[in-house]
């Protein structure tokens, strides 16, 4: 069975697909009570799978007529892909910012299940045993040279 925050995640990106706009307005205290959950729930899947380096912009404003809003990034297009993750990457990458940009190029169809999950397991920490700084800037080779050799097809 599904935890809550996996199943709040799924609603959030299906209203959000759904979205003309890409751009979704909720209450947190409403989406609480849909869930019946407390709004803490909500505010944790929020701030740990909308993130940036998931491609997620998330606005809030708090008070009685507060809402959140969650805006979804879209990578550039193929032509302009290799420098923005050129520019993302540079020559040092934490193993966070790595999963994120996994994440994102896997929510947008660049990269398998597979694929993604290969380079999660080839990027983490536990793979890469050498001390920082040594460790992000090799992190940082291998996903250049994975994802070059991945969207080079």
């Amino acid at each position: 069975m599904r935890n809550i925050s996996d199943v709040i995640e799924q609603y959030l990106k299906s209203i959000l697909h759904e979205s003309p706009n890409g751009l979704i307005e909720i209450q947190r205290n409403d989406l609480a009570d849909h869930f019946s959950c407390v709004p803490s729930q909500i505010n944790y899947v929020i701030s740990t799978r909308f993130t940036l380096e998931k491609g997620y912009l998330v606005e809030s404003k708090r008070g009685g007529g507060g809402y959140i809003r969650i805006r979804r990034i879209d990578l550039p297009q193929y032509s302009a892909l290799h420098t923005h993750l050129h520019q993302t990457i540079g020559d040092t990458i934490d193993q966070t910012v790595a999963e994120g940009l996994i994440y994102q190029l896997e929510e947008a169809r660049v990269l398998t299940k597979r694929e993604a999950n290969m380079m999660r397991a080839a990027v983490s920490r536990e793979a890469l045993m050498v001390k920082l700084p040594y460790r992000d800037e090799l992190r940082a080779r291998m996903m250049k040279a994975m994802l070059i050799s991945l969207l080079g097809k």
